[in-house]
């Protein structure tokens, strides 16, 4: 695997990377390690200190951080420079309130003495993370597991290595000890060994569905705990009672977010049929106003992919669909720009029988479909193999709310954008993975949730009536 930083507004290379040695992921390995022993008899407020530098030297670097963002991937400038601000809102929010959410949980119990749920570390973890946002994408499962007491080995995407490294460079320079993150320009089979290492005890993988099985797949057969964010093809429901100029102008934004390049983007429109004409219209007035080019530049507003390969995949999706019956509402002309740019496009008329019906469509596209009422939008909504997010639109927030309610993802937004905030939980359901990070859950994603239970004299009988197992 090469990794290598090639700039997609231009097409130059940047940079190429070394690959991992073995000698270096033995490193990794042991210094995970005698971390995690080290870790357990240190109190977790010395980790909220470092992580509040970690976010004091986020915003001192933003843009210089931002820049690199932009630069291995792609994005808008202004794109990177919140989502640097993101990483650091989050290293501060498990910085303030960490300790507190690790405390033990007491269990109301017949048995004689009390009980309670100890929250406690695991040992080191492998993060694969993916190239869409690159320094956020790491901070969801760094910001909690460095509170808990987890040492963590990071895999990022091939094209974002710069990236990674700032990230490990800001955790290192604002004193976490060695062992804390650290970046691996790790080979698949390379990561493979490393899950199946006894010093390893969880893996968190972001990606596609193929990678998520794979590694899952290696996960189970160590019997390593693992979280799987696996991508999503999310429904937007415009329902029939909803502000047709309010949701567009929700629509249009969501979609064109990071170059269309976002797992929890709404890519399925799916339209009340009495506002569905307008709804269309209306879209394509603003993918017409959208200015493609330099990404540093604040006069674009529509970025390149992130790669070649990115921008072929899209294109042949878009092909296909077309090929098999869809219609194109606006767009899929060329852009007279050097680097991989993808007009934004919609597309209309799919039906079931396309093969890209239930393909995840990653880019500046949007499937608009009509319906002719609640149940037909929550049933079409269902009607997908992943389930991550959604959003719903509705004059009446109950309303939207009531159908929010049925359909299958692990979020879905009323009236709102689908956004990430370290207090809210972040995952989905079938083919878009399990496990949830962000919030109190992703804080006990990799815990040990022991069980202490303390009686105050020695108790050889069984006086609750329980089972008593000797």
């Amino acid at each position: 695997m090469a990794y290598k930083t090639v700039n997609p507004y231009n097409n130059e290379l940047v940079k190429t990377f070394p690959n991992a040695t073995a000698d270096e992921i033995e490193t990794a390995l042991s210094n995970g390690q005698a971390l995690y022993k080290k870790w357990r008899d240190e109190p977790i407020s010395d980790r909220s200190k470092i992580l509040h530098r970690i976010a004091a030297l986020l915003r001192e670097n933003e843009t210089e951080l931002a820049k690199i963002a932009t630069i291995d991937m792609g994005k808008l400038l202004s794109e990177s420079i919140g989502e640097v601000e993101l990483c650091a809102i989050i290293a501060d929010y498990y910085a303030d309130n960490g300790e507190e959410m690790l405390k033990p949980t007491p269990i109301s119990s017949r048995n004689t003495g009390d009980a309670e749920i100890l929250h406690q570390s695991t040992g080191v973890l492998m993060m694969v993370e993916p190239w869409n946002f690159p320094y956020y994408q790491i901070m969801r499962v760094f910001a909690p597991n460095f509170i808990v007491g987890n040492p963590m080995i990071l895999k990022h995407a091939s094209n974002t290595p710069a990236s990674a490294q700032a990230f490990e460079k800001i955790v290192s320079e604002a004193g976490a000890p060695v062992g804390s993150l650290t970046n691996l320009f790790a080979s698949y089979d390379q990561v493979s060994e490393i899950i199946a290492d006894p010093r390893v005890q969880g893996v968190a993988l972001t990606g596609s569905k193929r990678g998520g099985q794979s590694v899952a797949q290696t996960a189970g057969k160590y019997l390593k705990k693992n979280s799987m964010e696996l991508g999503g093809s999310d429904a937007f429901v415009v329902l029939s009672d909803a502000d047709v100029d309010q949701a567009v102008n929700l629509a249009w934004r969501v979609r064109m977010y990071n170059a269309g390049q976002v797992c929890t983007s709404a890519k399925r429109f799916i339209v009340a049929d009495n506002l569905y004409d307008e709804f269309l219209e209306k879209l394509k007035n603003n993918f017409e106003k959208l200015v493609p080019g330099d990404p540093m530049d604040e006069n674009t507003t529509i970025a390149p992919m992130n790669s070649k390969r990115a921008k072929e995949k899209l294109q042949k999706q878009i092909d296909t669909a077309v090929e098999n019956g869809a219609k194109v509402y606006y767009g899929n002309q060329p852009i007279d720009l050097p680097g991989q740019f993808i007009q934004p496009t919609i597309l209309t008329d799919i039906d079931k029988d396309n093969p890209e019906f239930y393909d995840e469509l990653f880019g500046p596209v949007a499937q608009v479909f009509k319906v002719s009422s609640d149940q037909e939008a929550i049933d079409l909504a269902n009607d997908s193999e992943l389930g991550l997010g959604g959003i719903v639109v509705s004059k009446d927030a109950q309303h939207g709310h009531r159908v929010a309610e049925k359909i299958e993802t692990g979020m879905v937004f009323v009236n709102s954008f689908l956004v990430s905030l370290p207090e809210l939980p972040f995952g989905g359901v079938k083919g878009s993975g399990y496990g949830r990070e962000l919030s109190q859950l992703g804080l006990n994603a990799f815990t040990n949730e022991k069980l202490v239970v303390t009686a105050q004299e020695p108790d050889w009988g069984n006086a609750a009536g329980g089972l008593a197992i000797f």
